[in-house]
């Protein structure tokens, strides 16, 4: 019998930032369903393990080297990522930095650091895969992995915000432009979000703090964000497009 996202078996997906965190997590996910992964970073040791951890799910993880920083190199790495994988149906558009720092003393060389990983790097990606996508059948599907900061903002934390800001845009005017290629593009928003880089701090008292001004009191966990990404990812979301969902145990909707 046929259960959703059963369709994702046998779908050709690249993951950008997919070294650690939310980046491995969903090649991990993705395979699981049976889909052909190129798990892509700048951290090639990483994508390895992966993919050997990956060995004996339905589908396969394939590593791949990929500086998103990049435009020349974002461009070689979608054709190479098609190569690897036969065609490219899905575009995880993963890769993120950030770092914490007063907006007075951004330098240009923060604020470039994240406006070109954040949002200059996942317009092209999205470009890239989106010109070989217009080109088959059936188009192709575009995940931004956005924020919630995108729509709400925290201090000290001013580029990468406005990087998401600019990215959940961005999903919005290429969902507009795409559509009659049958391309779609949305944005996942995640909350808070425990990975291993910020565990010990969920763990003290300024973690236990931030959790008691979400509504539902706690951090998400990666596997939270799997519904909503395989949603996006799939056909069960055959009709969503210029769509942002937010993950963030109610975070957006708190009182002022």
């Amino acid at each position: 019998m046929r259960s959703m996202f059963d369709d994702l078996n046998g779908k050709r997906v690249l993951v950008t930032g997919a070294s650690s965190g939310l980046g491995a997590h969903f090649a991990r996910l993705l395979a699981g369903k049976g889909a052909l992964v190129a798990a892509a970073a700048r951290r090639t040791e990483r994508l390895q393990e992966l993919a050997r951890a990956c060995e004996g799910l339905p589908g396969r993880v394939v590593p791949l080297a990929l500086d998103v920083s990049s435009v020349a190199a974002i461009e070689a790495g979608v054709v190479e990522a098609a190569k690897l994988l036969g065609g490219l149906d899905v575009l995880v558009n993963n890769a993120g930095v950030g770092e914490t720092e007063a907006a007075l003393s951004v330098s240009e060389a923060q604020w470039d650091a994240q406006l070109d990983v954040n949002l200059k790097g996942c317009f092209f990606a999205a470009q890239a895969a989106a010109k070989l996508m217009a080109d088959q059948a059936g188009g192709g599907a575009i995940v931004n992995i956005a924020s919630i900061l995108g729509e709400r903002v925290a201090g000290r934390v001013a580029p990468y915000a406005i990087s998401k800001a600019g990215l959940i845009q961005m999903t919005k005017a290429l969902a507009l432009e795409w559509a009659r290629h049958a391309i779609r593009v949305n944005a996942l928003a995640p909350g808070y979000i425990v990975t291993d880089i910020n565990r010990e701090f969920f763990a003290g008292d300024a973690g236990e703090a931030l959790k008691k001004r979400i509504p539902m009191r706690r951090a998400g966990e990666l596997d939270d964000l799997d519904g909503p990404l395989l949603l996006l990812c799939s056909d069960a979301g055959r009709y969503m497009t210029g769509a942002v969902v937010a993950v963030d145990g109610g975070h957006l909707v708190s009182g002022l």
